[in-house]
């Protein structure tokens, strides 16, 4: 829950709550739902918690070039440019302040990293920086990761749709019971970074076409 302004952002999900515009709560308790549901398949399962997975381990081992190829790999992956600045703008506000409260030289290279151009971080590579250097596990980082995600849409879902807390937050619990088995997939190997999710990135690339909008992204 550390402040990196994620509130901000809704990562498309307002286009798509534009688009579908659901009348109701069984609607909008549908709509999330299915958002939830690629997001932990797709979106953190293929890309954003491998990229966790791996980065943990080359904060741990002090392999910056490593965390300079994921970095740039996760954040050419991503179609939509508002993603691309909205995740290293978290991420770098996320090392930057967790640097200050919990000094750690690797922070300090990362920072030294970002203002030479070499590394941005994106979120998913400081959440892993601050977690390996905070003596989080690194099957725990991921779990974490998925969950501020996660938390994060189903709050812009709260702000864009007719949905109740109690609703919205029985879909997170659901949603968080698939991530176990989620890190366990990613804990049998080095899984690539991948990324398929076309209806996503083309709701997250026509943000910026909303008449009104509340979000960033």
């Amino acid at each position: 829950m550390f402040p990196v302004g994620a509130f901000a952002y809704s990562e498309g999900l307002e286009t798509a709550a534009v688009r579908v515009a659901p009348q109701d709560a069984a609607a909008s308790g549908a709509l999330l739902r299915a958002w939830l549901d690629v997001s932990v398949d797709e979106s953190i399962g293929r890309l954003e918690g491998p990229a966790v997975w791996l980065a943990w381990r080359a904060f741990q081992a002090t392999e910056f070039d490593q965390l300079a190829v994921l970095d740039e790999e996760l954040t050419a992956l991503r179609p939509s440019a508002s993603a691309r600045r909205s995740s290293r703008a978290m991420g770098l506000r996320l090392v930057t302040t967790w640097h200050v409260l919990h000094p750690d030289s690797r922070l300090e290279e990362t920072l030294t990293r970002a203002r030479q151009g070499t590394l941005g971080p994106a979120l998913p590579i400081a959440f892993a920086g601050a977690c390996a250097c905070s003596g989080v596990a690194q099957r725990a980082a991921v779990e974490a990761f998925a969950y501020t995600r996660l938390a994060a849409t189903v709050s812009a879902a709260m702000r864009l749709m007719p949905i109740g807390q109690t609703a919205a937050h029985a879909l997170l619990s659901n949603a968080l019971e698939r991530v176990p088995a989620m890190v366990d997939a990613l804990s049998t190997g080095d899984h690539p970074l991948e990324s398929f999710t076309p209806a996503l990135d083309v709701a997250a690339m026509t943000q910026q076409y909303l008449h009104s909008r509340l979000f960033r992204s």
